[in-house]
């Protein structure tokens, strides 16, 4: 049995998410037994300053020196509960003693188990902008396509302005599908990838118009789990 770190906080309420879903699925797993789980959550705000400033250096050293408390806590691997904060992932991990495991690439392998050829991404604007999720892409045969401009200057302001701040409206959630349904159209998808783990709290289905919503934050849980079990 291994212990399982997590980076939390980025934000708060996905965090919850992750731990009510790591319990649930490793009782159903474990005979009834609870996930040994540390969380070390880091200061969100600062976090979004940082990135705003694009000072991704100063964001690595905050995301190794939070895994090395993780490590002194007893972990054996670890993972971070955020989407946004893996444009840092490849530097951070090359720091950190740990075993790190990635939610890009889960959910990339989630997508060729799919058997996709075509998926779209939401997030914020740096997760939808950065090389990080393409990277990883274009090492498969699974097409990445990404929202035009003004969907993504969209997607970015309802993210930091209602989401982040646990305001998940109906509103929104429309004009998201309705992104979604323009993309399908436009681009192909038969997938969605909800690249920031408060999507999911706002569109909780798993389907919209043929379109599969990939939810990171369940295909992470999947994978994390399936390590703490081996």
């Amino acid at each position: 049995m291994k212990t399982l770190g997590l980076i939390g906080g980025t934000g708060p309420e996905s965090t919850i998410d992750y731990y009510r879903l790591l319990t649930a699925q490793y009782r159903e797993k474990a005979d009834g037994n609870s996930p040994p789980v540390i969380i070390n959550s880091i200061n969100l705000k600062s976090m979004i300053e940082l990135m705003a400033a694009n000072d991704l250096g100063r964001v690595t050293d905050i995301l190794v020196e939070a895994f090395e408390k993780l490590r002194r806590a007893g972990v054996d691997f670890a993972a971070l509960t955020a989407n946004t904060a893996h444009i840092v992932f490849e530097e951070v991990q090359q720091r950190c003693s740990l075993p790190l495991i990635s939610i890009v690439e889960a959910t990339c392998e989630r997508a060729q188990a799919l058997g996709f050829k075509t998926v779209g991404l939401f997030g914020t604007r740096y997760t939808m902008q950065a090389p990080f999720y393409p990277k990883v892409f274009s090492r498969t045969n699974v097409k990445l396509v990404m929202p035009n401009a003004e969907e993504q200057e969209f997607i970015h302001d309802k993210y930091f302005n209602e989401l982040l701040k646990d305001v998940f409206l109906p509103e929104t959630r429309t004009a998201l599908l309705a992104i979604a349904d323009e993309m399908k159209t436009r681009d192909g998808i038969e997938g969605l990838i909800l690249g920031g783990t408060e999507l999911p709290l706002l569109l909780r289905a798993g389907e919209h118009n043929g379109i599969r919503l990939l939810d990171t934050t369940r295909i992470h849980v999947d994978r994390l789990i399936d390590e703490m079990l081996r």
